[in-house]
């Protein structure tokens, strides 16, 4: 494919951009290829600047969950943008769409719009330190909550492609105060835990992991940690800022049966804007000011845009058909990909949940940060190249997650097939 003018432009970009970038992962640094320029998406399509179309497995990495540019959310965008497109003040579309949300998951008795999910983790933790009065925080390796400085320690996302699992600037006082522990590990959990009882504020997970690839959750492992948090006096916070409406209208929390005490959200509930939330126990974030002493703020927090557009897409995903539908596509996209693979003799191993999957290149079973590192990222470096030669937009790190969405057809599902069939016998 000729892509002379995202070349031009990647050039440009960096005399201008770190890295001619405004997201790590973006530049293809795994992969050894300058990136893609996107300049417009449709459905399940995306076209670069060359003129050059894909079949888009990145989706915006999930909130694209009905495809790009779908009438219903440009309808509401045009219907709203000309009263204004932020005001900094209370709006009634933010009432409006905080209801739908809480009806969806109802352990979040009361939130708070933000504009990010990175915002989203870091407001939450300081409400739970803060309701907690405690400074210690418990994740797991490779789970990726945000760039917030309490959360790069042993991060996955762009931190695991690059192997670098803490950041430069991230003060060894603060870095301190975050213990982690093994994915799908409990007995790490139960003994941090012991090591420093009264100090933990929450422990913080992605009940499905997304950011070391999609991994999930073994049985019996949300729930010990639930029991934990309940018999330590610890908060228990789920960060589904890539599950919630995701894997189910009521996220992981509905697909388990598992109520979190604080729940961050995505740029899902904006219909891919700029948004997240936070929230959980009325009695926990009855902290956050003006009401506590917790202090958060934000002036686009409740953006007029964002509302309207969070609205109709909760609006339309709440018919269970969309997920029937998305696990059928993920379903059968997954088992060809696999057995095709088998058929070429390249050891894979596939992890899924509902419109979401990853492609480990690794014979072995994946169930944390430890066996996703086993696969082989050069391998996939050539799988990207020539998949994206073939017309399929991939997510341009072997630890990520591939996102489907409604809009993805069974020719774009075919298509994508094919061109696995000759990437698996190419390498």
């Amino acid at each position: 494919m000729n892509r002379k003018r995202s070349i031009a432009l990647y050039r440009r970009a960096l005399g201008l951009i770190p890295g001619g970038v405004n997201s790590p992962v973006r530049a293809f640094k795994a992969i050894g290829i300058p990136p893609v320029f996107i300049e417009r998406a449709k459905g399940s399509k995306i076209w670069d600047v060359d003129g050059n179309e894909y079949v888009d497995y990145v989706g915006s990495w999930g909130p694209m969950i009905m495809g790009h540019a779908h009438p219903r959310i440009v309808r509401a965008l045009k219907k709203t943008a000309p009263k204004g497109t932020s005001f900094g003040a209370p709006t009634p579309l933010e009432v409006e769409l905080a209801m739908r949300v809480r009806k969806a998951f109802p352990s979040m008795e009361l939130m708070r719009m933000v504009s990010s999910g990175t915002e989203a983790v870091m407001s939450a933790i300081r409400v739970a330190r803060g309701y907690k009065g405690r400074n210690k925080i418990l994740k797991f390796e490779g789970c990726y909550h945000g760039h917030g400085d309490s959360l790069l320690v042993k991060a996955g996302s762009g931190a695991t492609t690059f192997g670098i699992p803490d950041s430069l600037g991230v003060p060894e006082d603060l870095a301190r105060h975050t213990l982690t522990a093994p994915y799908n590990d409990l007995e790490k959990v139960k003994h941090l835990v012991n090591q420093y009882p009264e100090q933990i504020a929450c422990i913080i997970v992605e009940p499905i992991a997304g950011n070391m690839g999609v991994i999930l959750p073994e049985k019996g492992f949300l729930e010990g940690l639930r029991k934990i948090c309940d018999e330590k006096g610890i908060l228990f916070l789920f960060d589904e800022v890539i599950t919630g409406f995701r894997v189910a209208y009521g996220g992981a929390q509905e697909l388990y049966g598992i109520k979190a005490d604080l729940t961050c959200l995505g740029k899902i509930i904006g219909g891919g804007l700029p948004v997240g939330a936070y929230g959980g126990k009325e009695k926990i974030m009855e902290s956050v000011a003006p009401l506590g002493g917790v202090y958060q703020a934000g002036t686009l927090s409740g953006n007029p845009l964002a509302m309207a557009a969070g609205i109709e897409t909760l609006e339309i995903l709440k018919s269970r058909r969309v997920y029937h539908d998305l696990e059928k596509k993920t379903s059968y996209l997954t088992e060809r990909i696999f057995e095709s693979a088998e058929e070429q003799g390249v050891p894979v191993s596939i992890n899924r949940a509902t419109g979401m999957f990853t492609l480990f290149f690794t014979g072995g079973t994946v169930r944390d940060y430890f066996s996703a590192k086993t696969s082989d990222t050069k391998r996939f470096a050539k799988f990207f190249t020539e998949m994206l030669d073939q017309g399929i937009y991939l997510p341009p790190s072997q630890f990520e997650a591939w996102f489907i969405s409604l809009a993805h057809t069974q020719k774009d599902l075919d298509k994508t097939i094919e061109a696995c069939d000759t990437a698996f016998k190419k390498i």
